[in-house]
């Protein structure tokens, strides 16, 4: 079935942010005198909600003292952003349009918050390219819960097929107005991105530039595994 939306990751798949959250991250512990954490760790967890990284790197810590990272953390990041900018990766700019040229809708999901979002998008120069950005402020359930994936295609007025059934709609299944899931692709760098994808329904793509590994993006479940971004074009012929 032709793919008619996509849905990217932003972190690791169409923005080069490592350094930018390894860095602001080691940062914010070393302010909060918590107990260092490598590169590696850090990393690690990208793509999980802010505070979720805190916890995944100290699973003790209380919450109050999480919201405190989480608040440190996004006053760090705002200033490191005058001197580290993130940048698209390799072929993203050029595919994002020749997809647009084809038709493709393209949506973001991410696990970062929805005006940082739109500020990253905006300063690599794509924001034109999308229809909707989703952050983790968005939804109520983050990856790898579908409600991103599922909430991109209500707010799009296009429901999948379960969507339908389950609200007691009465459509054309051959509609054109519709996209239901299983016409969605779910492109990302990490786990969590392939199972959100595939719990919603959808077709996945897991990016290998990305903080992820090939090995971890197989074991999700990914239908395709690309190394260039313009190796979507081929995908969604």
């Amino acid at each position: 079935m032709k793919t008619k939306l996509i849905i990217f990751d932003f972190d690791g798949t169409l923005g080069d942010t490592r350094r930018n959250i390894v860095t602001t991250m080691q940062m914010t512990i070393a302010e909060l005198r918590l107990p260092k954490r490598s590169e590696n760790e850090c990393a690690s967890t990208i793509g999980l909600p802010l505070g979720g990284c805190f916890q995944a790197l100290f699973p003790d810590m209380q919450a109050d003292m999480v919201q405190c990272c989480v608040d440190t953390y996004r006053r760090i990041f705002d200033e490191n952003l005058k001197d580290i900018k993130p940048e698209a990766f390799p072929l993203v700019v050029e595919t994002l349009s020749a997809l647009k040229r084809r038709g493709c809708m393209l949506t973001i999901a991410s696990s970062r918050s929805n005006a940082s979002l739109v500020e990253l998008v905006r300063d690599m120069g794509i924001a034109d390219c999308f229809s909707l950005l989703i952050g983790a402020n968005d939804v109520e359930k983050a990856k790898p819960d579908p409600e991103p994936v599922l909430k991109t295609l209500d707010i799009l007025n296009l429901l999948s097929c379960k969507n339908l059934i389950d609200k007691g709609h009465v459509v054309n299944q051959e509609s054109k107005a519709y996209v239901h899931a299983c016409q969605a692709l779910v492109v990302g760098d990490m786990a969590v991105d392939i199972l959100m994808g595939a719990n919603a329904g959808a077709k996945t793509c897991g990016v290998t530039w990305g903080n992820g590994t090939k090995e971890e993006l197989q074991q999700a479940g990914a239908d395709y595994l690309i190394d260039n971004m313009d190796e979507l074009l081929e995908i969604i012929t």
